[in-house]
């Protein structure tokens, strides 16, 4: 092996490494020491030490009293960027096609830490109530949107634990959530690397949006995930933290 070839090869496995420590904190709301983090990534303490400092320095951890550890603000920074790498003028025409179609609002929804956000609601030209509009935030678990995205991700996830019915929800290609007489779906979001990027969901009264209903409308929710498929970003969150891993490895 040549001296490039040896660099480049310990250059990357620093940058893997540094992301299992990452992922460490994935649905965390508090600190971790440095053994936990450890633990958790499956490297040695000495070496997650060396590589938490640097992630410190950038941003992308944050310390918290002599030997803790939290997500740092620059991480938060790239979390939020989600919802900009999605071309919502490009996903709208799809979205209000969709809505007019079944006669309910059509909303596009990411996940930001551990909450669902609704980007966009495309609402039908009639029969509209306020019922079928989603809150802007909510929380993974009371979200069908937040669920779709979770439920159908190729990585594991921590959350997915969390989750109701996720393997009910692969099978039939939908999530669902009720509550207060409301019942919402919601489907994945791909993008052409066969990523989980966002998701479709709708919602309307239980009385209405019943079984009989959703088998009839899920074809088409499916139909525009995948006209949006070139709307949606393409890993571009996870290249630049790639991308800030290197410059403070």
């Amino acid at each position: 092996m040549t001296g490039t070839e040896q660099t480049g090869r310990t250059g990357s496995q620093s940058v893997e490494r540094a992301i299992a420590v990452l992922y460490a904190m994935e649905g965390e709301d508090h600190s971790l020491s440095i053994s936990e983090l450890a633990g958790r990534a499956a490297l040695p303490v000495s070496t997650t030490h060396r590589i938490a400092q640097a992630l410190v320095r950038g941003r992308l951890l944050a310390r918290e009293g002599a030997s803790s550890y939290r997500i740092g603000d620059g991480i938060t920074a790239l979390a939020q960027t989600a919802a900009r790498q999605i071309n919502i003028e490009a996903a709208a025409p799809h979205l209000h096609g969709l809505s007019s179609g079944i006669r309910i609002t059509a909303s596009l929804g990411v996940i930001e830490h551990s909450e669902a956000v609704t980007l966009y609601s495309a609402r039908p030209p009639s029969m509209f109530c306020g019922h079928q509009l989603p809150t802007r935030r909510a929380k993974l678990e009371d979200s069908a949107m937040g669920q779709a995205i979770v439920a159908f991700g190729q990585r594991r996830d921590r959350r997915i634990s969390a989750l109701p019915d996720v393997q009910a929800a692969r099978r039939r290609g939908y999530s669902v959530s009720s509550a207060d007489g409301v019942t919402a779906i919601a489907v994945p979001v791909f993008d052409s690397d066969g990523q989980v990027r966002a998701s479709i969901g709708v919602q309307a009264r239980s009385v209405r949006l019943n079984p009989q209903l959703i088998n009839q409308i899920h074809p088409a929710m499916r139909q525009t995930a995948e006209l949006l498929r070139g709307v949606v970003a393409e890993g571009q969150v996870r290249s630049n933290i790639d991308q800030l891993i290197r410059a403070t490895i």
